[in-house]
């Protein structure tokens, strides 16, 4: 099809009843932590199942995990093949956070209200809004010319928000069924309102927990302080020290595989609009703290970290409680940036922690999850035919950007499929992702159909 134009009608005729699709969705209270809302989790798989297949796909779902350990389904569907076309492979997934503290929701969480031309809901911009741009971009190739000129291939999870446990394993049983030119993955954000983005690199990550015991149980601090080792005292002696004094990690061999951004990149985030006071003022910190020479969004995109993600010890309640407590417990992560290996990083951190811990105490170190960081060559035709599908929709040129989270699924997509991945995010950092409040502006919801139908017309067009 040689014009785009009866397929960008049928977007702008839908955008009543592409709203009330996204407001279905979110009704549903698909909380994958929470083993209470397993039948809502399955009844939001379900819906998206059979919209794909309403629109002209063959979908179905695929059930994960065991008898005794059943996970949630995966969505797989696929559109009409077309021998000889570029595949595009789309991903997303259909579980939310838990809407916990609910009583800071204006409304509430599961009932989709509209403000100010947003729709505020859990799950509203992560990723249910996000991702169900694409199937209303497909639905739309099929009503207006009876299928979308590229093959497309859909993987919609029900696990993200607890980690993806059973889509490696799904993903290589099915390594030939998802062959494709580009992944598409929208669960990121633009770079600003009104800057959309395409976002072509991603840090990692390795946590663990720092666990110091010393005495059997509590003691009193005045019979047992000076004869016994605090263990509260020893895991700040062993937070402290994995820092130096100008701010970089300290652990052996922490940066011996980073590669700093090239002049190139520094040159072009230079010129992006961004804006330190409000930085500071949207996050309340009063002045940034970068590593040595870096911007903040060089500290943000291109540099790993070490950060003190939770400490628990001894005594917590009112008034004091005079103690030298037995445990101590610190949960660390780290991000890490492309070419840094989780592994080797997670055993410099134990070396680190064994070679620093003070006399009288026991330590040990738990891991936890990790992933590499990944960077994506974007001098290839997937991330121009992005670029032009992208400023058509949004009326301006996106801008190339890194970003300073994890999806473990972008790792395994260019591994395992050896194909480029497209981040391409229609929300805003500040659309409270986690959080009370959540939200997704019903305009980018609706561009972001628009770029998704316009992205297989650039591909199909070369």
């Amino acid at each position: 099809m040689s014009d785009f134009a009866p397929v960008a009608a049928r977007l702008a005729q839908s955008a009543e009843a592409n709203r009330e699709a996204l407001f279905e969705l979110l009704r549903l209270p698909s909380v994958s932590a929470d083993p209470a809302h397993a039948g809502d989790c399955r009844a939001a798989a379900t819906w998206v199942r059979d919209y794909l297949a309403n629109a002209g796909c063959t979908a179905e779902l695929v059930e994960t995990g065991t008898a005794d350990a059943p996970g949630q389904p995966i969505v797989f569907a696929k559109s009409k093949p077309i021998d000889g076309a570029p595949t595009l492979l789309i991903y997303g997934h259909y579980d939310v956070q838990p809407p916990d503290p609910l009583d800071q929701w204006t409304t509430p969480p599961f009932e989709p209200t509209v403000r100010d031309g947003k729709v505020y809901a859990r799950g509203a911009t992560d990723d249910k809004g996000q991702m169900l741009t694409h199937p209303l971009a497909l639905a739309a190739w099929h009503a207006a010319a009876g299928g979308p000129p590229v093959n497309v291939t859909f993987v919609i999870e029900g696990e993200e928000e607890v980690g993806s446990d059973h889509l490696d394993a799904f993903l290589d049983s099915h390594k030939a069924e998802l062959a494709c030119d580009a992944a598409v993955i929208s669960d990121t954000s633009q770079f600003a309102p009104g800057v959309p983005a395409i976002c072509y690199g991603l840090r990692g990550i390795t946590a663990c927990e720092v666990s110091v015991t010393g005495p059997k149980a509590d003691l009193h601090s005045g019979l047992f302080g000076g004869s016994v080792a605090n263990p509260a005292n020893a895991l700040a002696k062993l937070v402290a020290s994995l820092h130096g004094s100008d701010g970089r990690v300290a652990v052996d061999g922490f940066y011996d595989d980073v590669i700093p951004p090239s002049d190139e990149e520094r040159a072009a985030w230079g010129e992006l609009p961004f804006d330190e006071a409000k930085f500071l003022a949207d996050t309340g910190a009063p002045s940034p703290v970068t590593p040595p020479g870096a911007t903040v969004l060089e500290g943000q995109w291109a540099w790993p970290t070490c950060d003190v993600n939770g400490l628990t010890s001894g005594y917590q309640g009112p008034g004091p409680k005079t103690i030298v407590p037995a445990k101590a417990t610190a949960k660390i992560s780290f991000r890490l940036v492309p070419n840094q290996d989780p592994a080797k990083i997670l055993g410099a951190v134990r070396r680190h922690v064994e070679m620093h811990s003070p006399p009288g105490v026991r330590v040990e170190v738990k891991p936890y999850h990790g992933t590499p960081g990944v960077r994506f060559d974007t001098d290839s035709a997937p991330f121009d035919a992005a670029r032009r599908a992208i400023e058509h929709a949004f009326g301006t040129a996106p801008v190339m950007i890194r970003g300073g989270g994890s999806i473990p699924v972008v790792r395994s997509f260019g591994e395992l499929l050896g194909c480029p991945v497209l981040l391409l995010g229609w929300g805003q950092e500040s659309d409270g992702l986690h959080s009370p409040d959540e939200h997704f502006s019903l305009d980018a919801f609706a561009r972001g159909a628009l770029a998704s139908a316009r992205l297989m017309w650039e591909m199909a067009e070369g």
